[in-house]
């Protein structure tokens, strides 16, 4: 898979009128709804297994 994942609504209004912010540089995003713009960053692979929504590396001692 050679492209980037694409956000599929606003993480603040929820709408899906998203476009790709030419200002904000890699992963940034614009929502014409309202207006935010944000980025969005991948910060690596966790491990172990987690089940209660906390990251992995929380759990180990």
């Amino acid at each position: 898979m050679s492209e980037r994942a694409a956000p599929f609504h606003c993480p603040y209004c929820g709408d899906e009128d998203l476009r790709p912010s030419a200002e904000g540089g890699h992963g940034a995003w614009e929502c014409a709804s309202c207006r935010r713009a944000f980025q969005l960053r991948f910060l690596g692979l966790l491990t172990g297994t987690s089940t209660n929504g906390g990251t992995a590396h929380e759990h180990q001692h």
